[in-house]
């Protein structure tokens, strides 16, 4: 072993710090939208870009640093759903956007999660490069149906790329959990 990997790292880390941050923010984010007047989509734009700017912050400074810890292994994700669902469900409240779009989406991100709970003491399946994209497109999803002026075919085609790659990254994620489990099973002799 190498003396990093003796190294007991803080769960009060920059990392962890930002990832309880864009858990605070979420409901700030949620009050500004429903506020009306642009300035207060504005500002519920604002919120939400930070937000969305502390998810990609706070893992690159824990991989940089060595700040990896098991709350942020768990805070993260659980942070990253409250911002994109809460923004979601409130775009759905307020009728800009449609309940199954929001239902899909969500479904498949709690589906996904649940399904890495159950394989955590088999095996972690690390994050694809597909999950990424699938972020970055909601993320700039959300953003142009928050913004207070756009084009709704612009927003529709953006969303419905978040979708399609949502989905297959989630049929993706489970294909390769049932392989991880049957490998881990075939390793212990099951």
């Amino acid at each position: 072993m190498t003396k990093d990997e003796h190294r007991v790292v803080s769960p009060w880390n920059i990392a962890n710090v930002l990832t309880v941050c864009r858990m605070v923010l979420v409901p700030f984010f949620v009050v500004c939208l429903f506020l009306p007047g642009t300035g207060w989509r504005l500002a519920a734009l604002g919120v939400f870009a930070v937000a969305s700017i502390t998810d990609h912050l706070d893992g690159e400074l824990a991989r940089r640093y060595g700040l990896i810890t098991d709350f942020g292994k768990i805070a993260d994700p659980i942070a990253d759903k409250a911002l994109t669902g809460a923004a979601l469900v409130s775009l759905s409240v307020l009728g800009e956007l449609s309940w199954w779009v929001t239902i899909v989406i969500i479904g498949r991100e709690l589906g996904i999660t649940l399904l890495r709970l159950v394989l955590l003491r088999h095996a972690v399946i690390p994050a694809s490069y597909g999950g990424k994209v699938k972020t970055v497109l909601q993320i700039a999803a959300i953003v142009l149906y928050i913004l207070p002026w756009g084009s709704d075919p612009v927003r529709w085609v953006m969303m419905g790329a978040a979708l399609v790659v949502t989905v297959g990254t989630g049929v993706d994620y489970v294909f390769r959990a049932i392989r991880l489990r049957g490998v881990a099973r075939r390793v212990r002799g099951e």
